[in-house]
């Protein structure tokens, strides 16, 4: 339960070290400025081994994530699906919905809407919805959480490849600084121990460590200033907030740049 004292930034990925790759970078800097952080990854990441069945691998997994978390200083949510059974559908938007009422969070992190598989996108669709609901109270949670109408704000994240499904390029609007706090990414990161057999055998990354490096150094080219950075779109926020507002610039603007081109090309309502 969020603090009514404090500032909340909710993290809502699909599996167990996606925040750490792409998110966790931001989560501590708004840590340090004493922001209340809650992780939640929607999937049990029961799919990645090679090695283990999975109810072993799912066991194991979320005990490396609750550790990340506790690395992270942010709260844990257990897993609503198995890995590639995340859909977007009622039951499991009333219990994202649930969690998002539950730490009334300012920001909100997900994924990237275009990424380059379903469980990714599926919950960045459930993320935004579950926001979206936050100050509906005639939509029910499972459980049942009271709405608030505070505003909030949505943040995606940059794709799994800083591309689309159908390769073409994403940059972002707003890149943070996260060339301080690295270090802490990387010791989140390394808690994922049972990942690093499975990505080098799924998907050649050679080194889980070493991968989430270069793309953290590969988003900080794209800044044009930092040599680590985490890179965010804004999203709409009709619906959300009662004008359009940008907290997580607000909250790091020392550790941010714009992608003025970024931001200039875009069409949207004041």
């Amino acid at each position: 339960m969020a603090s009514p004292s404090r500032k909340s930034a909710l993290a809502i990925f699909a599996h167990p070290d996606d925040i750490e790759f792409v998110a966790a970078g931001t989560l501590l800097q708004l840590g340090l400025r004493g922001w209340e952080l809650h992780y939640l990854n929607l999937c049990s990441g029961n799919g990645g081994s090679v090695q283990m069945d999975a109810l072993t691998t799912a066991e194991t997994r979320l005990k490396e994530a609750q550790a990340a978390a506790r690395t992270l200083g942010a709260s844990f949510y257990p897993p609503i699906a198995d890995d590639l059974e995340l859909f977007y559908g009622p039951e499991m938007l009333k219990k994202v919905a649930a969690i998002v009422r539950e730490t009334r969070p300012s920001i909100v992190l997900t994924h990237s809407p275009q990424d380059y598989m379903e469980d990714h996108m599926n919950a960045s669709r459930l993320a935004v919805t579950a926001a979206f609901a936050h100050g509906i109270p005639n939509f029910q949670t499972e459980p049942s959480r009271a709405s608030f109408t505070d505003d909030v704000t949505v943040y995606h994240a940059m794709p799994h490849g800083l591309s689309d499904p159908l390769r073409q390029k994403i940059r972002a609007g707003l890149y943070v600084n996260t060339t301080a706090v690295h270090a802490g990414k990387r010791e989140a990161l390394a808690l994922h121990v049972s990942q690093k057999h499975w990505l080098d055998a799924s998907q050649g990354m050679d080194s889980y460590l070493s991968s989430m490096d270069d793309l953290s150094r590969a988003v900080g080219r794209l800044s044009g200033q930092f040599e680590h950075a985490e890179g965010w779109r804004r999203h709409l926020h009709l619906g959300f907030s009662a004008k359009d507002i940008d907290p997580l610039r607000e909250a790091l603007e020392a550790d941010c740049a714009i992608d003025e081109s970024y931001e200039s090309a875009l069409l949207v309502p004041r």
